[in-house]
């Protein structure tokens, strides 16, 4: 489970073993919005420079949108590096568009929904193909192309991605960047709106902001201990050869609560490592 995920400018060859180091579950080297025209060649070879050797957490890299001029030369740059943790897609409005990349590259493959049309093929790009392993949202240029200046206007459109992710049998999606890195308070209670919708975890923009989104998206203590009763029941409901599950406070537990307590769990011992 990728709970935290750090973007680094694909031009600051500088920060990213800092980034490796900062703690986060994955890195994204940004090839695309982060880097101006005439530095994209330099960007390239930086990002091909580092993927010469794997490293201790999963480094992602965000090429160029799949129907524009940059991406054959990302795509040369990187594929077949040995640390290539997977390819994040911007802008994707098709499940056919991932579809091509897949046959063509064999890494996971982590498209981001952009724009309206994006969104309305949702499901279809989660299910495009077996490589895609994450889907996400791209929050600044669909807040452009709907309309929307505030993040009520885009709750519809997480809740869209959270089940698009969910139907196609992946995980929960991380949530979009916060921008302002100076507003820790804000991007709290953003990920706490977040989490409600079902998302886990979140991509950063500064190392600053890793630590808050960490204990954001943490199960509290009453809500693990709460799975591990439920799971000591089934356990127990198992020993005796019984297909009910009753807990101490005699609720029945059906196997969506099972499946919610053991994510649960899990999740719980993710943090505990």
């Amino acid at each position: 489970m990728l709970l935290s995920l750090l973007y680094v400018p694909g031009d600051r060859p500088d920060r990213f073993a800092k980034a490796v180091a900062s703690g986060a579950d994955a890195v994204i080297l940004d090839l695309e919005d982060a880097v101006v025209a005439g530095r994209k060649a330099y960007a390239r070879d930086a990002v091909a420079e580092f993927l010469a050797e794997a490293h201790p957490v999963p480094v992602q890299v965000r090429v160029n949108e799949l129907t524009g001029p940059d991406v054959e030369a990302d795509l040369a740059a990187v594929t077949g590096r040995p640390g290539l943790g997977g390819l994040r897609l911007p802008k994707v409005e098709s499940a056919a568009t991932v579809a091509a990349l897949a046959s063509r590259v064999d890494t996971p493959l982590h498209p981001l929904v952009e724009s309206a049309l994006g969104l309305e093929a949702a499901y279809a790009i989660a299910s495009a193909h077996p490589a895609v392993a994450s889907i996400g949202l791209g929050e600044a240029d669909l807040r452009s192309d709907l309309g929307v200046s505030d993040d009520e206007g885009l709750l519809w459109a997480r809740g869209r991605v959270v089940v698009a992710a969910r139907a196609a049998g992946l995980a929960p999606p991380a949530m979009s960047v916060y921008a302002d890195v100076s507003d820790i308070a804000g991007l709290a209670a953003s990920c706490a709106v977040g989490r409600g919708l079902g998302f886990l975890g979140r991509t950063a923009i500064h190392p600053r902001q890793l630590p808050v989104i960490v204990e954001a998206f943490r199960p509290d203590d009453r809500d693990v201990a709460r799975a591990a009763e439920l799971l000591a029941a089934v356990d127990e409901a198992q020993r005796r050869d019984s297909g009910t599950v009753v807990l101490p406070d005699g609720r029945f537990a059906d196997r969506a609560m099972v499946a919610a307590a053991q994510r649960t769990v899990d999740l719980a011992a993710r943090y505990a490592a």
